[in-house]
């Protein structure tokens, strides 16, 4: 099957509004950059005035100059009637929401927001078991149940895909408590699954569909991608804006359509989670990002495209290199987001990890996520056709050479994603029960007290809370002997294990 095309439920913006060419919070900041000032506010470089010649230097005057804290004719992140307020309505308009928020945290304000607007202590909120670990945060904050259920899978493909419409409903009629569905689509990999039958279901419920958007701020801004999550039904969607597009490494945006999200509750919440000196050069990098797809957009993402849909076409040439696409009708694989390329180099008799280390180290070619048996590409409005170049370079030295020795086994990986480990407490109680630290070993059986996930993608194999099984043990040694890296843990090596007592 391939990717899906022309859907129609965006408004591409081919005739954006005149507004939409202003950049109200970043025009401000640098008319406050330019201006002659005694400053006896912060930060203490004032304006670059004491920053150290390294960092003038490297960095350059400018952007020093416009480090700016939260002055009047800035306005107040957490209270905007000024130009964030401004910045924000543009954006809403430009990404096809009712309302939005910046954020300077990053997607992970976005989502510890979503969950403590709409579940408070002992409430249960569906989640699929693929959800990042920014969540897990939401829950130990918050002190939501969470009620986990099991993604889609294509075993042939080693693809994890969406929830499904049937799961969610099962899962509804089990738990009539529940008072949120939250959502991860695109995956890492561009997967996107039944959103908008699930939106339906959820509203039929009567309760809010929260997306994780992440990795989709581009969606929407041509009919060859997939459509936004609040096209869909979507109440609310958290992405991050750097991810793909323009904006400076963590910044991000939240955005609403409708009236199941509180929304006083929801600034109520970011305003927990984010710095009350938020960075502005962030805030203003959102602002223009914004205006550089709302008049640039189609054109921009059609640039993209092309770029995308050559790799593919030059990476499948090669025989030993499979990329993968979207499973043919499979529930939970609904859309496939084309400016993704996940190439399983099993075939090359080398896992992921190597192949990335290969990759990086003797082409300068850098993947966005390397795994057991695959690599995955962000290919975004910021490649070249020279990148495109450089990565069949790389790929084409790793063919040839893998035909030139006789090809080793990678050893199979186990279908942990198919596996559930038993939520014995939630998330919040872990964090606060006591706790030792036990072998690896002799962890097994008993009550995670960590979040452990090969990162990227930052998806757990162990949440606080669960029972760690034989199975979880044997997938995290199986990436770290790959060379894959576990985040989480407390002890690097994996030699032991933080459990409850």
């Amino acid at each position: 099957m391939g990717i899906s095309t022309n859907w129609s439920l965006d408004p591409v913006v081919s005739s954006p509004s005149l507004m939409q060419q202003a950049a109200p919070l970043f025009e401000q900041l640098q008319h406050c950059a330019q201006r002659s000032t005694a400053p006896f506010h912060t930060p203490g470089h004032k304006a670059g005035q004491g920053g150290d010649p390294m960092l003038r230097e490297a960095w350059g005057e400018a952007m020093l100059r416009a480090d700016l804290p939260e002055l009047p004719e800035l306005d107040n992140l957490f209270a905007p009637s000024g130009v964030i307020s401004e910045a924000q309505a543009l954006a809403a308009q430009a990404f096809g929401a009712e309302q939005t928020w910046f954020l300077a945290n990053g997607s992970t304000a976005g989502i510890l927001a979503a969950i403590l607007a709409t579940c408070g202590p002992g409430d249960a909120i569906l989640l699929p078991r693929t959800v990042h670990r920014s969540v897990v945060s939401g829950l130990i904050l918050s002190g939501a149940r969470p009620v986990f259920v099991a993604p889609a899978y294509d075993s042939y493909s080693g693809l994890v895909g969406g929830l499904t419409v049937a799961a969610v409903a099962q899962a509804l009629k089990a738990q009539a408590d529940i008072r949120a569905v939250m959502l991860v689509a695109p995956s890492y990999e561009g997967i996107c699954g039944e959103t908008m039958a699930i939106a339906h279901l959820c509203h039929q419920h009567n309760i809010p569909l929260l997306v994780d958007e992440a990795h989709g701020p581009h969606f929407g801004f041509h009919s060859d991608l997939p459509p936004r999550a609040l096209s869909l039904g979507a109440d609310l969607a958290v992405q991050s804006t750097h991810k793909v597009l323009s904006a400076l490494t963590q910044a991000a945006m939240v955005h609403v359509r409708g009236e199941r999200v509180d929304r006083d509750r929801l600034s109520q919440a970011l305003a927990l989670v984010q710095s009350t000196s938020p960075n502005y050069l962030l805030l203003a990098s959102l602002d223009v990002a914004r205006r550089q797809m709302a008049t640039q957009g189609e054109a921009l993402m059609a640039q993209t495209l092309a770029l995308s849909h050559d790799a593919r076409q030059r990476l499948s040439s090669l025989s030993d290199l499979c990329v993968l696409d979207l499973p043919e009708d499979l529930p939970g694989f609904t859309h496939l987001d084309p400016t993704r390329l996940t190439v399983d180099v099993s075939a090359l008799g080398m896992s992921g990890f190597e192949a990335d280390e290969r990759l990086c180290n003797d082409h300068g070619v850098v993947a966005e996520l390397p795994s057991l048996r695959s690599l995955t590409f962000i290919i975004s409005l910021g490649n070249r056709q020279i990148d495109i170049d450089r990565l069949m370079e790389g790929f084409a030295m790793l063919s040839r050479e893998a035909k030139a020795r006789p090809q080793s086994s990678l050893v199979k990986l186990p279908r942990f994603v198919g596996l559930m480990p038993e939520v014995v407490c939630t998330p919040r109680e872990a964090f606060y029960a006591k706790q030792l630290v036990v072998e690896l070993d002799r962890a097994i059986g008993r009550v995670s007290a960590e979040t452990l996930c090969p990162y990227p993608p930052g998806i757990p194999v162990l949440l606080p809370g669960e029972q760690v099984t034989r199975e979880a043990v044997a997938h995290l040694r199986q990436v770290q002997a790959q060379g894959g890296v576990i985040s989480g843990c407390a002890d690097e090596t994996l030699a032991t294990l933080r459990v409850l007592g």
